[in-house]
Parts: structure tokens; sequence; C-alpha cells
């Protein structure tokens, strides 16, 4: 049977090759010879009956896990969960869940999909699916049950406690294709902004639409916002550097073992638009084909990196199909962006395995130099030319958040309030944030902060060093005062939590898109972006070399 590959990060198609390293024939027969007689043995005389199925899993995913994260066996059960990663489609209701507790709940469902349509909401308690009780169940199996062949019918029970009610909705599955975009629009002073969630089939295309239509209303300026994005598709980041760069334009080279992965991948169609400013907002999980894209920005001085060091990805997949309508996904190369340099943040192709892999050190950076003769290093990831401040949850948020006390009441708001100002308009006010106080008050949600955590360090050295007595006077009023100041959190970081709580009540009636446009005025990074596009000066100075 003739197979054929398909590619996770390249665009190119792959042949079957004879092993290069034809040494290696031998120690795998061997090896596999071995295996087998193992299993065999297990099954007939093991004194309980095994599962050679689930045995022969684990062997695979033991040895696949001693390679990289990214090397991984995809059995038949799992092919939607493959479908997903390459096309951004799956067959279902469309609805994200998470573990609340012991119950598995809708978290969010997503506009124009069938569990929207159906009037699924996020809080709703999944009870039964088709009659069969989920009771007791993760998040991994509820997933599976509500996923399906498109057109089939799901018989969904929930129990929705902002109501009291169990509630049955009859659901067709369809394809569900999540976007490319969740969101575009123009943020103010003719700045664009294009939010790219992830690199699969069209991603080229849509943000290049999308382009389009901004330059319609009136944009002069762009922010690309990579964040949170893991990559995809390497084929849908060279097309979106098309829009920006000319044609014939080097964006990205693999290398790797055998000839059919060194491969130059250039820009092939007309630009769209070479002028205008760019800046690429990019984060700690950007990774992959968001790495090449704000790579390339970076190294052919097309556009200015704002925002936290991405995540250095810069290997490259491609998936096999296998026997069984199995597949294995296998890192086969690294890539490199315009000016030579690889992004990989973690070595793991230094043979010493029984060390692991490491993360490569800044000491051993190499210097490259971009299009304009900037200096650039390959530290791991990539480096934004204007770094921004890290945005970390205060402890109160954080023990809120944790705990589904935001989550819970957004919920209830949601069941008590038909409708809601636009989300772009939507605030919490004194009073709506006056009733989530006090939705707090019989409800648990314990933290300790920084500080109390390095009060309590210190009190365990002192007793140690046999000095506590010493200092218990004092160790005992700055404790008094920390937990007075910790009683007053949910007014110091009011402003924190009353953002954060507008976005989750906005999610409930807008979905995912109001939800960005809700963060959009409150976003530092999106403000910094647009402080660097309107001061044409600035812009300038910072794609141009230092002299």
């Amino acid at each position: 049977m003739k197979k054929v590959f398909v590619t996770i990060l390249l665009a190119f198609p792959m042949l079957l090759a004879t092993p290069i390293f034809a040494q290696n024939d031998f120690e795998i027969a061997k090896n596999v010879d071995i295996f087998v007689s193992i299993l065999k043995e297990l099954n007939e005389k093991y004194a309980d009956e095994i599962s050679p199925g689930k045995l022969t899993q684990t062997a695979i995913d033991a040895m696949l896990e001693s390679l990289d994260p990214y090397t991984v066996y995809y059995p038949e059960s799992e092919i939607e969960d493959y479908r997903m990663m390459t096309t951004g489609q799956y067959g279902g209701v469309g609805a994200l869940i998470q573990q609340h507790g012991k119950d598995v709940m809708i978290s969010e469902p997503y506009e124009g999909t069938p569990s929207q349509k159906a009037g699924l909401r996020a809080g709703d308690i999944v009870r039964k699916v088709n009659g069969q009780s989920l009771e007791g169940k993760n998040s991994s199996d509820v997933s599976a049950a509500m996923k399906g062949q498109p057109g089939t019918t799901l018989v969904l029970e929930v129990f929705r406690p902002s109501e009291n009610k169990t509630l049955t909705f009859n659901i067709v599955r369809e394809e569900i294709k999540m976007p490319n975009i969740p969101y575009s629009g123009i943020v103010g002073d003719n700045v664009g902004y294009i939010k790219l969630d992830q690199f699969t089939e069209k991603a080229g295309t849509e943000v290049r639409e999308a382009f389009l239509k901004l330059k319609e209303q009136g944009m002069k300026y762009l922010i690309l916002d990579l964040r949170e994005n893991g990559g995809g598709l390497l084929n849908e980041a060279v097309n979106i550097m098309n829009i920006f760069v000319d044609q014939g334009v080097t964006i990205v080279e693999t290398k790797g073992k055998i000839p059919e992965q060194q491969n130059v991948h250039k820009t092939r169609m007309p630009v769209t638009d070479r002028d205008i400013p760019v800046v690429v907002l990019v984060n700690e999980h950007s990774a992959s084909a968001s790495e090449i894209v704000s790579g390339a920005f970076q190294d052919l001085d097309r556009g200015v990196i704002v925002g936290k060091k991405s995540f250095g990805k810069g290997l490259v997949q491609n998936v096999l199909p296998l026997d069984y309508n199995s597949s294995l996904k296998i890192t086969v190369a690294k890539y490199y962006i315009p000016s030579g340099r690889c992004v990989q943040n973690i070595e793991y192709f230094e043979k010493d395995t029984t060390k692991g892999a490491y993360k490569i050190p800044d000491s051993l950076a190499v210097a490259y130099k971009t299009k304009n003769g900037r200096t650039v290093y390959d530290k791991g990831g990539v480096e934004p030319d204007v770094l921004t401040q890290d945005s970390v949850l205060s402890d109160i948020l954080f023990a809120l958040v944790s705990n589904n006390l935001v989550f819970d009441f957004a919920n209830e708001y949601r069941a008590k309030h038909e409708t809601i100002a636009p989300a772009d308009q939507f605030v919490v006010d004194d009073n709506l944030y006056n009733e989530f106080v006090a939705y707090l008050k019989d409800k648990e949600y314990s933290y300790k902060s920084e500080t109390e955590e390095a009060l309590e360090g210190l009190k365990k050295a002192a007793e140690e060093d046999k000095k506590f007595a010493a200092i218990e006077s004092s160790y005992n009023q700055l404790k008094e005062k920390l937990e007075k100041d910790k009683a007053n959190d949910l007014q110091t970081y009011k402003q924190e939590i009353s953002k954060y709580l507008a976005s989750e009540i906005v999610v409930r009636y807008y979905y995912q898109k109001g939800r960005i446009m809700n963060l959009l005025s409150y976003d530092t990074d999106i403000a910094t972006a647009k402080a660097v596009l309107l001061d044409a000066k600035r812009y300038k100075s910072i794609l141009s070399p230092n002299k």
C-alpha cells in the first residue's frame, strides 16, 4: 500500500526512503522480536487478563517520550485530535468544557455552533450523553463522548446550577471549524488589529482577507497579535509573510537528516503591501509558526516585535500515516529564519540521553544580522524589539479564578440578565463590584501572598537556627499587619479584578469575539504597540542598526 505523508509544520510531501543508517537494521529487528516475544508470553502466562493494545500503547508512548514532546503516536481512537491539530476541524457540538471539582461542565459555547444554537450555557454540568451517565468521568472522557460524525444526533442532559434544573438538548453534530482569526477590527487612530489564534488551513488567505477589509476601513497601521498562538502549518506562515514582503523572499529554511528535509521556503506571490508599518505581538506562548512569522518580520526588518520572548520551538514535524488508521507525528528537522538563526530553546538531539534534554544557555548564543544590519541572537525564541512588562495575576485574583468563583458568579449574572451593554462598552461599575464582593462572603478562596510565604520561610529558618524567640514579637506584628492588609485585597486590587470579571461576563453574551473586544481597551501590550506605530521616528529607529 502506498503511504502518503501529511505535515504539521511543513507543506512539502515526502516519500518513504530506505533507512540511511543500515547498521541499525539488525538492532531494530532484534528488539522488535524481543518485544513481540514478551507480549506473547504475557498474553499466555500472566496471572490476570491483559490488554495487549494498552500494553503496546504504553510501550510506544514511553519510547517516544524519550525523544521530544512533539513526536507523538495517534491511535485510531485519537484521529479526531489529529484532524483538529492540522485543520482546526472536528465533528462535534462546538463547546469548550472544563473540570469543575468532580463535575465536567461547559465553559464556553462557540458562537454559531450547534452548542450555542441549542442554548447550552457556560456552567451547564454534563450529566448524560445519549442516555449514558458520565458521572465520575473526566473532561477527556466527556469530550470523547460529545465528539462524533457530523450529522449524527447527540442527546445531551445537563444540570444548570444557576436555574437549579435539569435540561435535555437534542443536538445534531456538525463539522466544527475553529476560527484562525477570532477578531479583527480598527482599534483607533487608523490602527488595524488582527488576532491570529492558529495556523491551520487557509490561515494565510484569511489574514489577507482581513487585512484588505481593514484597509478599506482606513487602516494605516497594523497590529498582528500572535500571543498565545502555538503555531501550526509552516506554509501558512510563509503565506502570511507574503502579504508584507516581495515575491521570492526566503522566509524559512528546514534542515534535517535526509535530503527530502532540506528545503528553502520562499514567498511565491506578488506582495500585498510592502510599506504599511506593522507591530507583531508575541508572548511566552507564541510558538512554532508564530515564531517563523515574528522572526521573519524581525530578520527582514519589516516590522517591530513587541511583547515577551517567545516560546522557542524551532522543530519541524511530519505526520506519517500508519496501518489501522493510526498516525505518527515525528520531528524530522529544525527550521531557520531569514538571518540564519534557529529559535529552538531546548536541545533534544545531543545524544547523551542519560542526561535528557537541556535548555540552551544564553552564553552560547550566536550573533546574527538582520537585513538592515541589526544584531540578533539565537537565544531560543524571538526576543522582542520592545519588551513589555509581565502581566501576572495578583494573588487574590489567582485564588478567585482557580476556585472558579469569577466563573460561577458570571454564570449567575447571565441567568439574571438577558442583555448587557455592547462588548466594547461593558464595564463592572461600583454596584456590580459590590454585588460580587457580597457573593464572595460565604465562599472559600484562601491564599498566601508572596510576602506571607517569605515570612513563613523566615520563621522556619529562625527556628532551625534556634533564634526565633528573639524575633517572635516582631514576627507576630508583621504577620498581623499582613493579615490586615490582606483583608483589604478586594479593594486594593479592585481595578484588576473588575477587568477580569467584565471579560468573563461579556463572553457569556458575545462569546470569544466579545471577550477580545472588551479586553482591548485595557491591554497594555496593545497600548505599547500603538505608541510605537504612531511615532514614526521611533518606529524607524527600532528597525535601524545602532550606529
